[in-house]
């Protein structure tokens, strides 16, 4: 939410302090500082540079490595925990992840940012490296060609910062283990920084072990007056089998409580891991020109390898039901491998930044033009039939990894003409004003050099937002802004526009907010509208040869409420977040969809955290995370749904200094009263999917500083 940052319980509001005021050793008396103010902090991925979320037009979230640390987070999927507005979006353990913002699910190849450049997030992104995240939410046309609306989430790099030397050990139920190395050294003009990190997964899911590695490094210089230049490169690999989900049991929504949460279906004796290398590397060069003026040249290029391998339940062919699994809890089993897929993706932005008087106001610009390229290239895939499975997932069936069917190649071009104003019109009033011109050239073609299509489409996403000072620190705003989105017609015989470029999708959004920071409490609340076109298949739609169309049809309507609180008082530190959401669909040619809600997202969703800092033990917080989601649909008739669900985590961190070494020790129970329930419910590839709440679990930590 806009103004403040999603945190966890308090440690809230930064990492929290510790101390020893005299060099004699751990009996010291210590003072508990809270530092880290949200209200100073910036969210950069919105392109108005450091300017405070406080003071910004626009609904954002930076979330540090302290606050993922305090809540026992590692992988990007469960940052759902810790902001209302971010809710799963088929998140299945062992695979890349995936979220949803206001309802709309971001799209991993484009509403991803590392350090300001466009990503590929289908892989699994490390953490280990990462200084914060940033959750910019709503229409993201601002700083991004082509993206799903919603937001985007951008991943900050640890860069070099005066020395560093911190060593971690953590360790989670069943048995996964983590070992993790951060040393940096920043003095007269250069420093570096190295990052390494190892584990070993064993979750509490079945069957479901891995491993995973990081290693990365950043380096720094100024070479002159005026110069910086920032280079670094990150190599990891994370290795494990995926988990599917379960699903409906015919017409039946089965129970939560009879299913369990360590199930995994991907128990095939021939199944193998879903392997994902990464190697990115960047280097960014800052000049500051006369005065105020900079400017920055920012590169760089992410190699993604994946091995994706599955067991793979979907559909009942005994009942002729593809959208869910067979009412006696069987289901068709599929062996899929996709072995060897590439995707590069490279970025080059050139901007000009600085401050400015015209007309008697001052301004704040950012200008500049981006250049993206994204190859991926893939051999053909097996996704055959092997048997029947069952929901215990005891039923062993053979393997078949023939290759017979052929994959999508891509290539896409995008050149991105930006340009950002913040104008302090007054003492009172600021007008925000950015302006995207985007080019795009899209190409594809099957392995095997069948369906090629190529296309150029250009358009503009404009976003303007004004903003008034308040009596006191409040302030209140109102932001307009578009998004596009841009694809083709599904590439099978039965569509009469099978390959062709579709119409670009623009989506728009108005929001209005009002926020207020103070010494004990800050607020903030934002109401939204998202509007985004539809497509739908229109006609018979059968076995018959161009029997189907892939027309524009209507629309989503995202309409909603943010509210967020901060609040600390002595020993106490108080954050909630929530979100209540009605997601429709309209104007659809088909009255009977009209006032449906989507699939897979709650109409309701609320996010607490609280800490609690014990004066009898300097040093020693105790956290507490809330988390309720209401109902969601399973199917797009919305004929069913799974009951809201609320879970409880309880966590310590202790703090003490002893010498010149920091000590910090995390422990957490994670589902305290181990509730069973659906936690989301993805339709994917035209199917429905449940995944279970995971069940209680412990994690502990420890981490050295000196």
């Amino acid at each position: 939410m806009a103004a403040m940052a999603t945190l966890t319980l308090g440690a809230g509001l930064g990492t929290a302090a510790h101390a020893q005021a005299q060099a004699g050793g751990a009996d010291a008396p210590q003072v508990i500082t809270v530092t880290g103010r949200t209200n100073a902090q910036a969210a950069s991925v919105a392109g108005f540079g450091d300017i405070p979320l406080a003071q910004s037009p626009f609904a954002a979230s930076v979330i540090s490595r302290s606050q993922l640390a305090d809540a026992g987070i590692a992988s990007l999927g469960d940052i759902t925990r810790l902001d209302a507005a971010t809710t799963d979006a088929y998140n299945a353990p062992g695979y890349w992840g995936m979220l949803a913002v206001r309802g709309f699910t971001l799209d991993n190849r484009f509403n991803y940012r590392r350090d300001g450049l466009p990503i590929n997030a289908e892989t699994a992104l490390p953490q280990a490296n990462k200084q914060s995240l940033e959750l910019l939410k709503g229409i993201s046309g601002i700083q991004a060609g082509t993206s799903a609306p919603g937001g985007l989430v951008n991943l900050i790099v640890k860069r070099p910062k005066g020395m560093v030397n911190e060593a971690s050990l953590a360790w989670s139920a069943d048995n996964t283990q983590v070992l993790g190395l951060d040393i940096g050294r920043a003095d007269h003009g250069f420093g570096w920084r190295l990052n390494a990190e190892v584990a070993q997964l064993q979750p509490a899911i079945d069957d479901s072990k891995g491993h995973r590695r990081l290693l990365a490094l950043a380096v720094e210089a100024q070479p002159g007056t005026g110069t910086w230049i920032e280079a670094e490169i990150e190599s990891s690999r994370q290795s494990q089998p995926s988990t599917p989900g379960f699903s409906l049991l015919g017409d039946r929504l089965p129970s939560a409580d009879a299913i369990d949460p360590r199930t995994n279906l991907n128990r095939q004796p021939w199944r193998l891991p879903v392997v994902m290398d990464g190697l990115t590397g960047s280097l960014r060069v800052t000049q500051q020109l006369s005065g105020d003026l900079r400017l920055v040249a920012h590169a760089m290029r992410q190699r993604l390898g994946t091995d994706d391998r599955i067991a793979f339940p979907f559909g009942c062919s005994a009942e002729e039901r593809w959208d869910r699994y067979c009412s006696n809890g069987s289901f068709d089993l599929y062996d899929y491998r996709s072995e060897g897929e590439r995707r590069t993706s490279d970025a080059f932005d050139l901007s000009v930044a600085g401050q400015g008087r015209i007309g008697g106001m001052t301004h704040g610009f950012n200008a500049g033009v981006l250049f993206t390229r994204y190859q991926a290239r893939f051999h053909d895939q097996a996704y055959n039939w092997v048997g029947t499975g069952t929901i215990d997932g005891a039923t062993i069936t053979p393997a078949d990894p023939s290759l017979q069917y052929p994959n999508t190649d891509r290539l896409e071009r995008s050149t991105e003409v930006h340009l950002q104003d913040a104008i302090q019109v007054n003492r009172f009033a600021s007008l925000w004003l950015g302006l995207r011109h985007t080019q795009i050239d899209r190409r594809s073609v099957g392995t095997d050099g069948s369906a090629a299509t190529g296309y150029r489409q250009s358009f503009s996403t404009p976003w303007l937002a004004f903003t008034h000072a308040l009596p006191g620190t409040a302030l209140a705003y109102a932001s307009w802004g578009k998004g596009v989105e841009s694809e083709v017609a599904p590439n099978l015989p039965r569509y009469r526009n099978a390959n062709q470029a579709l119409p670009a999708l623009q989506s728009r959004q108005f929001e209005l907010g009002i926020k207020q920071h103070g010494a004990t409490l800050n607020w903030a609340m934002a109401m939204f509208d998202i509007r985004r076109p539809a497509w739908t298949d229109q006609g018979p739609c059968d076995d018959t040869a161009r029997s189907c169309l892939h027309a524009p049809d209507g629309w989503a309507r995202h309409r909603g409420l943010e509210a967020e609180a901060e609040w600390r008082a002595g020993p106490w530190s108080l954050r909630g977040s929530a979100m209540w959401l009605h997601a429709t669909r309209e104007g659809a040619s088909d009255a009977g969809t009209n006032r449906l809600r989507p699939t897979n997202v709650p109409a309701t969703s609320v996010k607490l955290q609280g800490a609690y800092n014990v004066a009898a033990m300097p040093g020693l917080a105790l956290l507490a995370f809330v988390t309720h989601e209401g109902q969601r649909m399973v199917l797009p008739d919305n004929s069913v749904a799974t009951p809201g669900w609320t879970r409880l985590d309880l966590a310590a961190r202790y703090t003490v200094r002893q010498g010149d070494r920091t000590l910090t020790w995390r422990a957490g129970i994670d589902n305290l009263m181990d509730e069973r329930a659906w936690k989301e419910a993805p339709y994917q590839y035209g199917h429905a999917y449940l995944y279970p709440l995971a069940p209680r679990g412990v994690h502990l930590s420890a981490q050295v500083a000196w």
